[in-house]
Order: structure tokens, then C-alpha cells, then sequence
């Protein structure tokens, strides 16, 4: 780094830690200190049997039977960054020259030195979005819970944040987004949940620090240092981009667009889930804006894209603040579920494990979820116009796949800029509301059976992203669930020759050796023949298919 570069640096970080606020961390009266972590107890915790560490969360936690009822949940993973429609990570990709995001970026407002994410934020109006009507079809497609993003890694909250001024209710939508979901569901009954992803933000966005390295704007830096004067709404950039940071601002002197990219992998590309160790402040921030997002909407569950917990002793400390205020609002019960990733074993218990993108590969013995998405995180208008969303068929089969072992499945409908979703989407919100009715009581409140299904090997390990690996499903794919006595066999296909045989379920079966004494098809009013020899069960299926997709048998067994 040169010397002009270092003094410019040091001149922007000061400048944007001396427009920093000092929050009081517990009580009006009392601040954190600059240059150090606040400490548990001044976060002014809510009291009740979890402390803050692992030990004490996993010795006291546990899914809630609410959760496991649900098994299926819409998120509207929604941000500024869908204002572009070019999916995802916009905010960060915009600054990284030869990304496609940077050339519609530049072809379509302007350089990224004059024209920032601050500006896209600014330009994002929502004026489409009519939540009411989205409710209707995500409940008719069987969400038993809704999940609403409140801030992604650009650092901008979806409320009307006391902590930052980046805010929906300040600029751009003028609308506190998490606060209107939050009083659709609770009015309907839907257990509500928020996503908090900008523990991230202060690597994440040190892209808006660089500058071009090959073209006509070579070495001109982004807006993150040329327009970090106080905007004319009193809003500073530095509060939105985080302020630079020394050891992640790329120094001057490359003179490649692949050079830039590897050193931006190679630096501000790590995903650290450690508190940053220049800027305590955004660490003492964060887990403000985090109290005062659960302490305000008093959601059901917090989803943290995170490996485990954000932030070291601050993921933890808002982890058993929401844990104990939970319990108490609800007379001692907890009814919270906190989504964290990739749990150490010594860690496993201590709040939900989420797999992104990703499955088992076995029923797990603590609940956990799969959230994904039928296309890019972020709207992304080239996915509708390649019609390459996944279907409402490989939804299902995925729903059933991870319901089978012990699952839930969060799945994005992602909402374009203006709040609307496009008719693709539509499709497959209509397709499963039409699978929904029939078959979603093999869904809906069941549990594992003792073992997931049946089917050639697919899935090979437990993971995040494991998504699209598998095999396409066929006649011999079949998944299990039980409720209320009755065994639920899912078949993720049609047999050629109308008879379903369930090798699970043969004569002599130690997983279900009780006689079974009736098989129904869903949604067929058609009587079934059974047969149950020793390699078997076998069903003769109806002529006409009721649908599709998957088809439900409801099997159930002497109780006696």
C-alpha cells in the first residue's frame, strides 16, 4: 500500500468512526467505552434460565412441538437488492469490475464512484407490494409460517431501526416492512419469523472501498471514500457501508480485473463469523439493532446466516435474550427456534440447525431445516425470462424428502423490486396450492416413521448445497411419515405398470409388523387392492392419476 493510499485510509476511517454513535447498551444512562466489546452484562440481557454459552443454551433448549407441526414456511427475502432484478449479492458485485452485476450497474445508473448502493437503496419504493394479497397465496400454498428478512449483508434494516438510520421507514420504501408481515401473521394465526444476515456487512461490503482496475476510471475509488460526505437527508454513508477497513480495503496498484477479484476472494471474500477486530462498535451495534428487532416484533423464530452463531459472545448473548424473553412472554414455555449452520457436535442441541440449499441424508435426531429458493435468492429477472425456476414437482419432492427425516423446508418466493411477484411464480404458488389440500395431511403435524423411505441411494451426506446432486425421482422413491397410528407412504412417482410395491411394508416386516388392514389413496375415491406378500406390499393403483406430482397413501396398520 502507498503512502497516498494509507493516508487516505486513515483520514476515511476516522472520519467515519468520529460520525459513530455511542449507543447505551443498558439503560440512557450508560455507554459502552469506544474500542472494546461490550461485555454480557451490559447488554442488559433478559433474565431467565439460558446463559449466554453453549453449555447453558443446549442443557436447556427444545424444538418446539409448534415447529415440527408446521414443516413448511415461505421467506421473502427481500431487499433493495432485488430493485436491479439481477439477483443475487448485487450490493457487494456491483463494486467488483467485470462482474455482470458491475456492467449493468455502470450501463445502468453509473459508475460506482458516483453512484452507489446508498443510491439503489434510495431509488427502491416497493410501490407494488401489497402483502395482504401475497398472504393469500402463500397460506393457500400451505405456509404454516412466514419468514421476513430484516437485513441482509448490505447493512440495511427493514424496520424502523433506533440503532441505524439505513432504514426502510427512513428512505426508499418509507414502510416498515418487518412490522406490516409481522401484523399480517399474527392477525392470521402464522407463527412469524425474521432473518438477520448483517453480521457480514462489515467484510462483506468492503467492495464499495475499491475502485476499477483496467478501463478509462483505473484507480478512481468507489463511492464508499468519494461521496462519504453527509448526504443531504442527514444520512452518512459510513453508517450504510460499515467504514473502511485497513486491512480489507484493496490498496492501490492493481492493474487487473482478475488480479481485483483474486485479492477480493482472497480478503474481504472470507466468510468470518469472527467480531471484526478493528471496530468493536459494529459488533456492540449489532447486537442492538438485533435486541430492538426481536424486542419490537416479538417474532417466533430468527434465522442467522451463520456458521453456528454471529459475532462470538454477541450471537450467544442475543441467543438467550430471545430465548428467555420467549419464555417468559409465553407463561414459561419456549416457543422460540433460533436457525444457525454447521453446528460443532459439542454445539448440536443449542438452538436449530439449518442446511442451506442442502438435505439430509437420514432422519436427524433433533429437528433442523432446509431453506431455499425456487430461483435466486434476490429477484432476478433472467430466471423468470428463462423459465428456470424449480417446479411446484421438485418443491413437493423435496418437502416430502425432508419431512421424512425429521425436517422443515423454508422456501423464497423472491418479490421483484416493486414488491410484485412475477407469473412463473404465481404457477408454483397455484400448483402447490392445488397439491396442498389432498395430500397435506401426510405433511402437515407428522412425524418420522423408522426409517425416511425406500429408493435407490441419493443423497450422499448431510450438507448445505447439496441441492441438485440427487438423482431425478422415479416410481421406487417413496417417503415415509406417521401420525395419529396411521403410516403416510409419499410416492415421488407413478409405476408403469399401476402397482405400487413398498418393499418396507412386506409380510413379516419388523419395521411394521402389525397386520394392516386399509390402504387409501389421497384423493382418489377409488378402493385399492392390496396385496402383502414376503417381498411387498403391493397396491394396484387407479387408472386415472390424481395429480402429477406425488401421490399420498394413507396405511393403516391392527392397533390392537
Amino acid at each position: 500500500m502507498n503512502r497516498r493510499t494509507a493516508i487516505a485510509l486513515l483520514a476515511a476511517f476516522g472520519q467515519a468512526a468520529a460520525s459513530k454513535k455511542l449507543y447505551s447498551l443498558a439503560g440512557a444512562d450508560r455507554a459502552n467505552p469506544k474500542g472494546r466489546l461490550a461485555t454480557s452484562a451490559e447488554r442488559d440481557l433478559a433474565h431467565g434460565p439460558f446463559e449466554p454459552s453453549w453449555n447453558s443454551l443446549k442443557a436447556h433448549y427444545k424444538t418446539p412441538d409448534w415447529f415440527r407441526d408446521a414443516k413448511f414456511g415461505i421467506w421473502a427475502h427481500w431487499s433493495a437488492q432485488c430493485q436491479p432484478e439481477e439477483g443475487d449479492w448485487y450490493a457487494r458485485r456491483m463494486y467488483i469490475q467485470g462482474d455482470s452485476a458491475y456492467e449493468y450497474h455502470v450501463k445502468t445508473y453509473g459508475h460506482p464512484s458516483k453512484v452507489g448502493f446508498k443510491d439503489i437503496d434510495m431509488i427502491w419504493k416497493a410501490e407494488g407490494w401489497n402483502p395482504e394479497g401475497l398472504m393469500d397465496l402463500y397460506q393457500a400454498a400451505g405456509a404454516k409460517y412466514f419468514m421476513s428478512l430484516a437485513n441482509h449483508h448490505d447493512n440495511f434494516d427493514n424496520w424502523p431501526s433506533r440503532y441505524h438510520s439505513w432504514n426502510s421507514a427512513k428512505i426508499g420504501p418509507m414502510k416498515d416492512i418487518v412490522g406490516t408481515w409481522s401484523a399480517i401473521c399474527k392477525r392470521r394465526g402464522i407463527r412469524f419469523g425474521v432473518s438477520n444476515h448483517s453480521a457480514h456487512a462489515w467484510h462483506w461490503l468492503q467492495t464499495a472501498y475499491g475502485y476499477d482496475a483496467e478501463g478509462p476510471m483505473a484507480g478512481v475509488r468507489y463511492d464508499g471514500f468519494t461521496n462519504s460526505d453527509r448526504l443531504s437527508n442527514g444520512l452518512n454513508p459510513q453508517d450504510l457501508y460499515v467504514g473502511p477497513s485497513p486491512n480489507l480495503v484493496i490498496p492501490d496498484g492493481v492493474t487487473s480485473i482478475a488480479e481485483a477479484k483474486a485479492w477480493h476472494d482472497k480478503n474481504d471474500r472470507i466468510w468470518d463469523e469472527n467480531p471484526p477486530c478493528d471496530d468493536p462498535e459494529f459488533v456492540n451495534t449489532w447486537f442492538l439493532r438485533c435486541r430492538d428487532l426481536l424486542d419490537t416484533y416479538e417474532p417466533d423464530m430468527i434465522y442467522f446466516d451463520d456458521t453456528e452463531l454471529p459475532l462470538g459472545q454477541a450471537g450467544l448473548d442475543i441467543t438467550a435474550h430471545f430465548y428467555n424473553s420467549n419464555r417468559a412472554r409465553h407463561g414459561g414455555n419456549l416457543e422460540a427456534v433460533v436457525f444457525g449452520k454447521e453446528f460443532v457436535p459439542q454445539h448440536r442441541g443449542a438452538a436449530a440447525l439449518d442446511l442451506e440449499r442442502g438435505r439430509s441424508n437420514d432422519i436427524l435426531p433433533i429437528p433442523w431445516q432446509t431453506d431455499t429458493c425456487i430461483g435466486d435468492w434476490h429477484y432476478n429477472r433472467h430466471v423468470f425470462e428463462n423459465h428456470t425456476y424449480k417446479s411446484a414437482k421438485t418443491v413437493i419432492h423435496m418437502l416430502a424428502d425432508i419431512v421424512s427425516k425429521n425436517g422443515n423446508l423454508c422456501l423464497n418466493i423472491p418479490l421483484k423490486g416493486d414488491g410484485t411477484i412475477d407469473s412463473d411464480e404465481r404457477k408454483v404458488l397455484d400448483d402447490l396450492a392445488a397439491w396442498m389440500p389432498t395430500n397435506g395431511e401426510a405433511i402437515f403435524g407428522t412425524r418420522p416413521f423408522k426409517v425416511y423411505g425406500e429408493g435407490p441411494p441419493d443423497i450422499v451426506s448431510t450438507g448445505n448445497f447439496n441441492e441438485g446432486k440427487g438423482r431425478p425421482y422415479t416410481a421406487e422413491d417413496i417417503r415415509f411419515t406417521t401420525k395419529d397410528g396411521d403410516l403416510y407412504a409419499i410416492a415421488l412417482g407413478w409405476p408403469n405398470d399401476g402397482k405400487l410395491r413398498i418393499k418396507s411394508l412386506a409380510r413379516n416386516s419388523k419395521l411394521l409388523p402389525a397386520e394392516i388392514i386399509r390402504a387409501v389413496m389421497l384423493g382418489s375415491s377409488t378402493p385399492l387392492v392390496m396385496e402383502r406378500n414376503s417381498e411387498a406390499l403391493v397396491l394396484t393403483l387407479p387408472s386415472q392419476k390424481p395429480n402429477d406430482i406425488a401421490y399420498t397413501f394413507r396405511i393403516t396398520p391392527n392397533r390392537l
